[in-house]
Parts: structure tokens; sequence; C-alpha cells
């Protein structure tokens, strides 16, 4: 059985990246948000596109402003007032002012700027009383970017400052990867769909909604394939169907050792390599990790693929399936989509508000809410039972406490790891 750190490692070995041509779409700016930059971009503009003044304030020549004080200050005649969007008309002279807006540009012969507050306007003059720093205030063309230089990487993903920089560079046009498709099914004849009646005996298929919910906040695109019975040839042609339309393959269920868990031995049939079989995690130790090759199979029950397919089948216990997503399938799809680097679910180092316990066999995962106090995590356990079987406290929380292998207690107010897992 594998550790946490071995499965992971192997997985992540295992995904093969959207490819940059390939696996491209141009998007409209206003669609880019969330998604992945495909190719590195760049601007023929300079930023800032001209120098400009970063206060309101006056144009000045620094010459004429250098040994002003309050005793002996400087009297400048106000040639120009230069508001936003203007552009300036005078040369600034000896002994010559202009009045600016935050953000105007620059007239020409002025190198500094005094702010408006260490000045007295009367009339057509201006009085400054303090001598600011040479270039004080202006901000420079090309001071932030050069023209043709790289401006954003690669293999990021746009949130609004990428957005406001390429709005800024007039790139309209948005290279980006596409969202991986992802096959989601769920396995068990004891399933029903939450519209439907309960009879005895039968539990609602939350896990192909909490996964498809998991994968679109991944930024892949679910396809939910619903149901599929305890039969080995249901669930043969489930997966035959599921790899030949996905990138990535998410089962839940029928991962055990129980008589009617055929996912393993399905998976053989349909030609799969298996690289995982368990994990020494709690919850989440039943996890299988496979791939499927690209294929031009000439077998009729054995479907065409044009690229490997991987797949993950999750436990069917409801944490479960939430916390092997997390811990394993999450970072894979972040690399499947392209992200250059941080694939790993994020982990920060906090303090419990309560004593930590595990049977040490395995790492252990307990659920709960963190919070950020005065610069430091502080994990509080959720309430009621942490079984597997127990979605109800999972609601409302949003990490996980991680208690490595050969730990059976981590006492209140102990340094912890903490995987962060929703926002």
């Amino acid at each position: 059985m594998l550790s946490a750190q071995q499965a992971e490692a192997l997985i992540l070995d295992l995904v093969q990246p959207l490819h940059p041509q390939r696996d491209l779409e141009i998007l409209d700016l206003r669609s880019a948000p969330g998604r992945i930059l495909a190719t590195p971009a760049s601007s023929v503009l300079d930023f800032p596109l001209w120098d400009n003044s970063a206060m309101d304030g006056y144009a000045v020549r620094y010459e004429d402003v250098k040994v002003c004080s309050t005793e002996q200050p400087a009297i400048l005649e106000i040639v120009e007032e230069i508001p936003a969007g203007y552009q300036p008309q005078k040369n600034i002279q000896s002994g010559q002012a202009a009045r600016i807006l935050t953000g105007s540009m620059m007239p020409t012969g002025a190198d500094t700027i005094v702010v408006q507050e260490e000045t007295r306007r009367s009339g057509r003059f201006v009085t400054l009383f303090s001598a600011p720093k040479p270039h004080a205030f202006v901000r420079r063309q090309a001071e932030f970017y050069q023209a043709g230089q790289p401006l954003l990487p690669a293999g990021i993903r746009l949130s609004a400052a990428e957005i406001a920089v390429l709005a800024t560079a007039q790139c309209t046009q948005v290279p980006v990867y596409r969202r991986p498709r992802i096959a989601i099914l769920s396995t068990g004849s004891e399933l029903v769909l939450p519209d439907q009646p309960l009879q005895p005996g039968q539990i609602v298929d939350s896990n192909q909604y909490a996964l498809a919910a998991l994968v679109a906040s991944a930024g892949a695109e679910p396809i939910c394939l619903g149901i599929v019975p305890d039969q080995q040839e249901s669930l043969k042609a489930a997966i035959a169907q599921a790899i030949s339309i996905a990138d990535v393959v998410i089962s839940s269920g029928g991962v055990s050792v129980g008589d009617y868990d055929y996912v393993d031995r399905t998976l053989t049939e349909l030609r799969a390599e298996i690289h995982i079989r368990a994990v020494a995690v709690k919850p989440g130790r039943p996890l299988t990790v496979a791939s499927f090759k690209a294929t031009q199979s000439q077998e009729p029950e054995l479907p065409h693929l044009l690229s490997p397919v991987l797949y993950f089948g999750l436990p069917g216990n409801p944490v479960s399936a939430l916390v092997t997503f997390w811990r394993f399938v999450q970072p894979a799809l972040r690399k499947l989509s392209g992200l250059a680097d941080d694939w790993q679910t994020p982990c920060v180092e906090g303090r419990s508000l309560q004593d930590l316990r595990s049977d040490g066999k395995r790492e252990t995962y307990l659920w709960g809410k963190t919070h950020l106090v005065q610069g430091k995590y502080e994990f509080s356990l959720a309430g009621g039972s942490q079984s597997s079987g127990n979605l109800i406290n999972l609601a409302q929380t949003n990490s996980l406490a991680v208690i490595p292998i050969g730990q059976t207690l981590k006492t209140s107010g102990e340094a912890i790891q903490i995987m962060l897992v929703m926002p």
C-alpha cells in the first residue's frame, strides 16, 4: 500500500498536460476569467504609455524648485492646465509650471511634480514652500513594462489582475487551454437520484453531484454519466463510453474487496494499466488509479482512444470520495489543465483548538474549519462523528487537519499541517 506522498507523485507523473496548440481556444477577454493562459502574452505598448503624474499638483522644472523652502518659496507662473486625457500644448520654461492632475501626461520641459498640498495658488501664479526630490511623483514611460518584453507567462490562471493587464495591453482575444473533460459515474445498485422516491435499502447518490461541483470549481467540464448498477457488463459499457469521451474518468464505489466491487477487474478487461489499488490514508484507503493509452484497437469491445485517459476509482463513502478528490484528483486536474505549477492542494501550518486523534496506521484527515487569527491559522474540528459515511458535518467546513502515519495524538495548541480544501 502506497503512502499518500508516493501516490501523489505517481499520479502527477501519469498526467499529460493539455497541448498548447492542439488544445487551444481563443476567447474574448470578457470570457477568459478563470481560464489558463496557453501561450505567453506580450504587448506592443509601453506601460506607462508616456510620462505622467502620480499626484494632483504642479509639473515643474526641478532646477527651479530644488532649494525652495518656507523661508524662501519659489513663485512660478502657471502657463497651462492639464486634465486627464489632455495632450499638453506648452513647453515648460524656467519660472513656469503647469497645473496637472493624477494620470495626466507630463508636459515637455517639466521633470518633477510638486503636490498641491505643499503649494498656494494665487491667480496665474503658484507658490511652492518645499523642495521636492528630483523626478518626484513622475511615472516614467516604460517604467513598468517595455513593449515587446514578456508580459504574462503561459500556464497561469487568469484572475482579475491578469485580465486588467491584458485589457490595458489591448489583448482582446486570449489564447487559453480548453477545459478538460471529466466523465463522472457512480456505481451501486442501491443508488437512486435525488428526485426519486427512496425504497428500503436505497440511498441517494450524492457523490455524482459533489464530484461534478468539485470538477467545475477546478475549471474543468463535468460530464455526468449517471448511476451504474452492480453488474459487470453494465459497468464495462459505462467505462468504455466514459473513456471514449473524456480526458479523465472518475467513478465512485466498487473499488473495495466486496463481491460486487467490479471496477478493477473491469479496467483490466478494458486493457487499462492499474497503477494504484490502495493508499495509506484515512478516509479513502481503497483508491484505484489506472491509465488507458491512446490506441486504435481493432477489437469491437474496446474503444478507440485518440489520447491517453486517466481513471480514478474513488471510494463510495461520501466523505472518502471528497477527501480523495481533494488529496489526489484535484492536483491531477490542475496539472492536466495546463497550469505550470502549484498543482497540490494548498497546505498551511497552524494549530488545533482541540485534541486530534488517529490510530497512527494511515495518514489521517479530520475535517473542520480554519480561520486566520492574528496572522496564525487556527483549526476547529467539526462536531459530530468523523465517519466516512457522515456527510452531514462535512458541510460548512473548509479544511482538513493532517495527522501523519505513526502519530496517534495532536494535542490542542500543537503545530499541525492543514489542507485548505474550500474557499
